[in-house]
């Protein structure tokens, strides 16, 4: 069980042994700088680690034997890989700086406690000596909030790394409730509860590499939020271990006895304490999932379609829908994958008669919806939906290109890792809003990163490429996922991002959307926190950050800047 960290990826996504197909394909490559403006894409291979310099451990003997005495001397790791592999998270700005071999950031050890009791006796012997403590589960962070930094009068940075605490302690087959261990990564979680015929659901891309305390700390989403809830719709208490010792927040249905202290812990990003253990809500495992496809002119259209699904309640786990730009580029980059022919020609010629012949134009939007629970709820959902969908304009293409997103639903981020090899950058952001404003928010936001890519690529022919979807919706509104690749500044790279990030978020606050739906606020978002809770709801989680916190050795620089 659990994950192997020395067959992942130090300083990219995923397994070591993941086949890379696209590395050798260069007809996609040749296809992309076409797409960007280029003539062809440059060759930047990441620096290996062997070649890489690290700084000694500023951790003295005394203070790793005292580690070693909570956890055992094999559960205190200061080694090269170790120290590299929990320096930073996964975001495009964090490999930015491992590919280079830049660890300027890097943790003087790493700790593997085996039980909430270890977790608290390890944070508060960092205490006592003055230590940082970065909690790391599957080190998935996109915003920076794993990077393992203290503050200058501390002595030093140690990882707490909770993924040996990887259990489903018990399952209320009478509550629907299940006490689950929070370094227990995805795939263990499901099959645990799997074996008892049970799921929490949870299912974000980062499925496979990250864990239960994680979802929590950054209040994530999973991509059938519809059906199953983002984690403030199936947390129902945790227990913390903090530098004051243990915390743990009410386990009601529901109650008014004052306000439901769970929502100071979800997003609160290891600021407050190391989230070790987990009451989820729980449901059967569906009787089977049904994922189709459908077509609209416009993404204007498609929003409409989504949002009268969701006002009227229809039971489904997923709707996704892609913009223009995020379609085109999918299926221009499939067809790039695949050699050129003669009959792949006429297939391509037939399938665009086809879509002209439902009345779908030149720059369609891909709607995917996915339904999940018993054979009739399946049949009797996909019948509405269906309807629905014909009646506003969208047009059925079938089940297989919902079976195809749903076979590689995960396998999104291992296509950066060659894209950084070719000297592109790609990065993803996200937000969310009312439905009234999805629309504007789209249209602004989207302006602004290409604006911002043309303002800051090396040459001046060249552009990036901008595309959107929605993925997560409410009866109020919808989240807004932007992904967005573009040519390095090689010379300027950390820069360049900075000005993209910088123009993103600064639309995404003037036009009115939240500065993350589901990523959290690590050190990227937080220069723009106090726009969004103002200067007295800051004032609030400061407080409790230094109340259960006091020397302010819990992840620092995260979340509260």
């Amino acid at each position: 069980m659990g994950v192997d960290r020395t067959e992942t990826r130090w300083n990219g996504w995923g397994w070591t042994e993941h086949f890379d197909e696209l590395s050798h394909n260069s007809a996609v490559w040749d296809w992309m700088a076409s797409e960007l403006g280029m003539s062809a894409l440059l060759t930047t291979p990441a620096v290996p680690l062997s070649e890489i310099e690290l700084p000694p451990s500023r951790l003295a003997t005394a203070a790793l034997n005292a580690l070693a005495e909570v956890v055992g001397e094999a559960w205190v790791k200061a080694s090269k890989f170790e120290r590299a592999s929990h320096a930073r998270g996964k975001s495009y700005h964090d490999l930015l700086h491992l590919r280079a071999g830049h660890l300027d950031t890097l943790p003087d050890a790493v700790v593997y406690p085996a039980n909430p009791l270890e977790t608290l006796d390890v944070v508060r012997r960092c205490a006592d000596r003055g230590l940082a403590v970065v909690p790391c589960g599957g080190g998935s962070s996109v915003v920076g909030g794993v990077t393992a930094e203290c503050t200058p009068d501390q002595r030093g940075v140690v990882v707490l790394d909770t993924t040996r605490m990887m259990r489903v302690l018990t399952i209320d087959e009478v509550a629907m409730t299940a006490v689950v261990e929070a370094g227990i990564y995805g795939p263990d979680l499901e099959e645990q509860l799997g074996e008892r015929g049970y799921t929490l659901g949870h299912y974000p891309q980062s499925f496979q590499f990250s864990t239960l305390g994680g979802w929590i700390a950054a209040r994530g989403a999973g991509q059938q939020s519809n059906k199953y809830g983002k984690a403030e719709s199936w947390l129902v208490s945790t227990k913390l271990a903090t530098p004051r010792g243990f915390w743990t927040t009410e386990c009601f249905p529901a109650s008014a006895a004052g306000p439901n202290l769970n929502d100071l812990v979800l997003g609160s990003e290891g600021t407050i304490g190391v989230i070790t253990e987990a009451t989820v809500k729980i449901q059967r495992k569906p009787e089977a999932k049904d994922y189709r496809g459908y077509m609209f002119n416009s993404f204007t259209e498609g929003l409409e379609a989504v949002r009268t699904i969701v006002q009227a309640r229809l039971p489904v786990a997923m709707v996704r829908l892609s913009d223009e730009s995020e379609t085109h580029f999918f299926r221009a980059f499939s067809d790039a994958q695949k050699p050129a022919s003669f009959s792949r020609t006429i297939k391509k010629n037939i399938e665009s008669l086809v879509l002209k012949s439902k009345g779908i134009g030149e720059t369609p939007c891909v709607m995917i919806i996915g339904v999940e629970g018993s054979a009739q709820q399946i049949n009797t959902t996909r019948a509405a939906t269906a309807a629905l969908v014909k009646k506003l304009g969208g047009k059925a293409i079938g089940k297989g290109v919902g079976d195809k997103w749903y076979e590689g639903r995960f396998h999104g981020p291992y296509a950066r890792d060659p894209m950084l090899d070719h000297g592109l950058g790609v990065d993803t952001l996200e937000t969310s809003t009312r439905w009234s404003n999805v629309p504007h928010l789209h249209k602004a936001v989207t302006e602004a990163i290409d604006q911002a890519i043309r303002d800051n690529v090396p040459n001046a022919r060249a552009h990036g490429i901008v595309m959107g979807h929605v993925s997560h919706s409410y009866t109020d509104g919808a989240s807004l996922y932007f992904t967005f690749a573009f040519p390095r500044d090689l010379n300027h790279e950390v820069e360049q991002w900075l000005a993209i990030k910088k123009a993103a978020t600064e639309a995404i606050v003037e036009h009115g959307g939240t500065i993350s739906h589901h990523h959290g606020v690590g050190t990227d978002h937080a220069p723009w926190l106090v726009e969004e809770k103002g200067p007295l709801g800051l004032s609030v989680l400061r407080a409790v950050k230094n109340d259960l916190d006091e020397a302010g050795i819990m992840n620092p620089g995260k979340l509260i800047s």
